[in-house]
């Protein structure tokens, strides 16, 4: 009986302990690429998603037009800094950042296509950088509309870190 529960106290400690080893692990694509293939998520990482950003006004007294908020870079680095603002409000990083999902307006001076070049503009400035070296599991589409007519880009975002 003693022993037996020896072993179980043992296997109970060796479960957690390598509970507590696993890591979140990002899937890299060969490069050039700029985003994962995917990432895993181990038990027991906390997990913070992100409602949908969208960008400041440049000028905070005017927002009557799409130049009011920037073309697609400067909108995507705009949200990119609102959402670095609301993860450091939860405490986190944008390092752990591990999904994003990407909402893109045509632009109407790119004959209604999305600027995707723009946008991985913004992207490259908080992502693989020497102060973020990670990527993230990414999914960008265009769409019609986002809920004001002067949004270019709305960007949801989901973090993970281990406790």
């Amino acid at each position: 009986m003693i022993r037996s529960i020896l072993l179980s106290t043992a296997a109970l400690f060796a479960f957690a302990s390598s509970a507590q080893a696993q890591q979140i692990v990002r899937h890299t694509n060969p490069p050039p690429a700029i985003i994962l293939s995917g990432v895993t998520i181990p038990p027991g990482a906390e997990t913070l998603m992100l409602s949908g950003q969208l960008a400041s006004p440049i000028d905070p007294a005017v927002t009557d037009s799409i130049e009011a908020y920037g073309d697609t870079k400067t909108q995507t680095i705009s949200t990119f800094r609102k959402i670095e603002a609301a993860l450091a409000k939860q405490g986190y990083k944008m390092s752990d950042v591990v999904k994003l999902t990407v909402f893109v307006v045509g632009d109407p001076k790119l004959d209604g296509k999305m600027d995707f070049a723009g946008f991985n503009a913004g992207y490259r400035e908080f992502f693989g950088t020497a102060a973020n070296p990670n990527l993230v599991a990414r999914s960008t589409v265009q769409v019609a509309a986002l809920a004001g007519p002067n949004f270019l880009i709305e960007i949801e975002a989901t973090a993970a870190k281990m406790p």
